[in-house]
């Protein structure tokens, strides 16, 4: 057997290790905000006469969106990282390529399985009706779609499956496109706290901060595709801005 099979066996057998045990953390660790009483939720939810959630059951839907935000910033800040840092570490794991994609996708389906706990299986909503009734869910799993077609297209490109040109404008499209849509991204944390204007207005200025550094990283990452004396600088530039956004939305408060 030579060298070169070995190294590709190890490099494969790394590359399921870390998917198998990111998977594994994303779909069986609760993040620290949900517990009993999150279940309690929505139990007390689906027995309460009332449309109105009580000021303990706002308390726990905060504290849950709060958590799902700062997981997603880990991935971000994971993610822009590796890129950072795979020109170095490629040449002794040329793995580590993979790693980048992989944070997208495990945000994805983070996102989709687990941004709304009101629907099936957590809560007591079914999942097509919870989902094309309420906008801000339609949102989240429209977003969770952009993560996962953005990490599939990314990982076949480091696995050198996909070469075609338009796939390199693949990323920069996405990420501008999903600052847009950040800029309209309804949220109803806060509704019936007697602070709710300026509750809603710093979620809004928090919002346009992601949405603005989305627009950067989307911008420099398309410049990196070009061929330019500053390709370099911009090939540095979008992963650093991807660290600011994933710190950012660790900061996330409601």
């Amino acid at each position: 057997m030579s060298n070169a099979y070995r190294r590709q066996a190890r490099q494969a057998r790394l590359i399921r290790t870390i998917t198998v045990s990111l998977t594994l953390l994303v779909l069986f660790v609760p993040p620290p905000t949900w517990s009993q009483d999150h279940h309690a939720l929505h139990q007390h939810a689906g027995m309460s006469m009332s449309p109105e959630k009580s000021p303990q059951d706002e308390l726990l839907s905060k504290q849950e969106s709060e958590g799902n935000h700062h997981l997603i910033g880990f991935f971000v800040v994971l993610g822009g990282a590796f890129v950072l840092a795979q020109p170095i570490l490629r040449r002794r794991f040329p793995a580590v390529s993979y790693v980048w994609p992989l944070c997208f996708l495990l945000s994805g389906l983070f996102i989709l399985v687990y941004s709304d706990t009101e629907l099936w299986p957590f809560g007591r909503k079914p999942w097509i009706q919870g989902t094309i009734t309420n906008p801000e869910v339609i949102q989240h799993k429209l977003f969770a779609v952009l993560l996962l077609g953005l990490g599939l297209v990314e990982m076949l490109r480091a696995r050198e499956r996909l070469k075609a040109v338009w796939a390199a404008w693949v990323f920069p499209v996405v990420a501008v496109g999903g600052a847009v849509l950040l800029l309209f991204h309804s949220h109803d944390a806060g509704m019936q706290d007697e602070n709710q204007m300026a509750i809603m207005a710093r979620i809004q200025a928090e919002h346009l901060s992601y949405a603005a550094t989305g627009f950067g990283i989307g911008l420099t990452k398309g410049l990196a595709e070009v061929e330019t004396k500053w390709r370099a600088i911009f090939a540095k530039l979008w992963p650093t801005l991807m660290i600011a956004l994933g710190v950012l939305l660790m900061f996330y408060t409601e």
